[in-house]
């Protein structure tokens, strides 16, 4: 009698890693926080202006945006206003992550359906890993 072979496949489970992009026009900040988020398994790109940044949102469709607010040429108000008036882009999550704390600004953002506000200010790099993590449980 022949004994049946079987074999065993273990299904693993592959943790795709969450897509971000930054930004954030001061390069020595930009690369900070990008090598942080790596380190914590995300996939990171990075952009120093507007424009930029929703050239790479149309190529690397991002899980989430996080946002200065204060950029040359054209801000992050500009950046929203683009971002949600583009079809393919429109529905991307965004933090903004800025110094700039003005009232008229804030509202002016939310507006925009962002997920968070949040003040460089108040936050160290770990601290901001763990708060973009929290938005993916």
């Amino acid at each position: 009698m022949e004994k049946k072979k079987t074999t065993k496949t273990k299904k693993r489970k592959t943790k795709t890693k969450k897509k971000l992009l930054i930004v954030e026009d001061e390069k020595i900040l930009s690369d900070m926080y990008k090598n942080k988020f790596i380190q914590s398994g995300f996939e990171v790109f990075a952009a120093p202006s507007s424009k930029e940044g929703l050239k790479l949102t149309l190529k690397k469709k991002p899980d989430l945006i996080l946002l200065d607010i204060l950029l040359p040429e054209e801000d992050g108000i500009f950046f929203l206003e683009k971002l949600r008036a583009s079809p393919k882009i429109s529905s991307t999550l965004v933090v903004v992550f800025s110094n700039y704390d003005n009232p008229t600004t804030k509202k002016d953002a939310l507006s925009f359906d962002i997920k968070d506000y949040l003040l460089k200010t108040d936050y160290t790099p770990k601290k901001i890993v763990e708060k973009v993590k929290s938005y993916f449980k």
